[in-house]
């Protein structure tokens, strides 16, 4: 009898890990069965923003593999619309639960469970209260629900992004896009604390530029409603207009059903697994994605980092070990990058707040440069920080806020950390140059440069 394979969550740690398993193993030898609560499998989460924002034309362009590919081409059993509550590892079995059919209860018996059911957003108490026009952005079903808002009669004009993180200042731009007026709310002091203050008031100044109207050190409260639909969004302050209100408050693992089933949870509040995924003391049972918790390769500390990055790579570790290969997931570094309008943002290793946590002496530079020659056309500035540690010299983290060609400069810089590479050898760096590419000495390089300089290496 062929061993059972069950998936729990059909996006990208899901359903790669159950892709690998199936290359690995016939169903002959494995039967896979796929839960997804939503009805999409395999989509670019990432990509909602910019389909709401008109940029991509179609919802179905950020799908990499329907359910009916992976049924007739893979043979796994994807069942969409299909809600996990409960988990029995004793008679090693999940119920699930036919949300179009009544919720009628379905039984599923596995030999290897692999629980990837992502993240769920913050969501404060009055964003749960029951009133129409507030959005989280998380699955495509999310977005397929906002899209549908935006489009409806009367057409909304006023939009509030409440938090200013990734998700925030992509949805601010995406309702810009749209013709709506924004306000940006965020209780701390800027938006894009996911970098230094000094880099993320460089973001602040462009999303002002597009004429998002950004209240920061503000609190949100409640919500003002007429027959249920969203007409202000309530502060510490006075009330902001809304048609829409959009989440953008961050995320967190989803594991209700994780700790009632009695899986080992970390401080972050992700699911512990090894560096295989395989979740810690529980034989046969697998956890990849957003879902889990990873360590940091620069501080040593476990994090929570939902990337739809590490998401893909731990489900392929997951599913090469069940098909009966062996891989491991060596951690992270918290590489990410974003846009905002034309100004990107990324970001590799640690903040200062989180180099001074980890217990780092270090010192910053940061420098000024262009993308290109000067005098090509198309030049344009970017400004470059890192972080290097004092005594060793090695690199602890970068950032990165400029124009064209400015993000992907992280790049290297991500390679450089990995390798736990001293800033005095990255200026030795052999980079590529011409003139419409990058200056004699790319920016990268003059920020290692800087480095040196301020760890007082002759």
């Amino acid at each position: 009898m062929a061993e059972r394979l069950v998936v729990i969550g059909g996006d990208a740690a899901g359903m790669s890990a159950a892709s690998q398993a199936r290359r690995r193993r016939s169903a002959d030898d494995l039967s896979i069965v796929a839960f997804e609560r939503g009805r999409f499998t395999s989509y670019s989460a990432c990509g909602i923003p910019y389909w709401v924002g008109g940029l991509v034309d179609d919802r179905d362009d950020l799908i990499s593999r329907a359910p009916a590919v992976f049924r007739d081409d893979y043979d796994i059993d994807v069942r969409t619309r299909h809600e996990v509550v409960d988990i029995d590892l004793e008679r090693r079995e999940v119920v699930a639960v036919a949300l179009d059919e009544g919720r009628r209860e379905v039984r599923e018996p596995f030999d290897q469970l692999v629980y990837a059911i992502g993240a769920v957003p913050v969501q404060p108490p009055w964003a749960t209260s029951g009133v129409s026009g507030v959005f989280g952005v998380q699955t495509l079903d999310d977005g397929d629900a906002l899209h549908a808002w935006l489009d409806r009669e009367p057409t909304p004009k006023r939009a509030v992004v409440v938090g200013g993180g990734y998700i925030g200042v992509e949805m601010a731009e995406a309702m810009v896009n749209r013709g709506l007026a924004v306000t940006l709310v965020e209780r701390g002091p800027q938006p894009m604390s996911t970098v230094d203050p000094d880099m993320g008031a460089l973001v602040t100044d462009r999303l002002r530029a597009l004429g998002i109207d950004i209240r920061t050190g503000l609190a949100v409260t409640g919500l003002d409603h007429s027959d249920g639909v969203v007409t202000a969004v309530r502060t510490d302050d006075e009330p902001i207009p809304a048609d829409i209100v959009v989440l953008g408050l961050g995320i967190k693992p989803n594991t209700t059903l994780a700790r009632t089933a009695g899986l080992p949870l970390g401080p972050t509040g992700g699911i512990r697994v090894d560096l295989r995924m395989r979740v810690v003391g529980r034989p046969g049972v697998w956890a990849a994605g957003d879902c889990v918790e990873s360590v940091h390769r620069v501080s040593g500390q476990p994090v929570h980092l939902p990337l739809g990055t590490h998401a893909n790579k731990q489900g392929r570790v997951a599913g090469i070990n069940i098909g009966g290969g062996y891989a491991t997931f060596p951690g992270v570094i918290g590489t990410a990058v974003t846009r905002v309008c034309d100004l990107e943002v990324a970001r590799t290793g640690l903040l200062s707040t989180e180099a001074d946590a980890a217990g780092f002496s270090f010192v910053t530079a940061t420098v000024e440069s262009t993308n290109r020659a000067g005098y090509f056309p198309g030049a344009d500035f970017m400004t470059i920080k890192l972080l290097a540690e004092r005594g060793t010299g090695r690199l602890l983290g970068a950032q990165i806020v400029g124009r064209s060609e400015a993000a992907k400069r992280i790049d290297p810089l991500a390679v450089a950390l990995w390798n736990n590479m001293t800033v005095e050898e990255m200026v030795g760096l052999d980079l590529g140059y011409a003139p419409p590419y990058a200056p004699v000495w790319d920016p990268v390089l003059i920020a290692a440069r800087k480095a040196v300089d301020a760890l007082g290496v002759k």
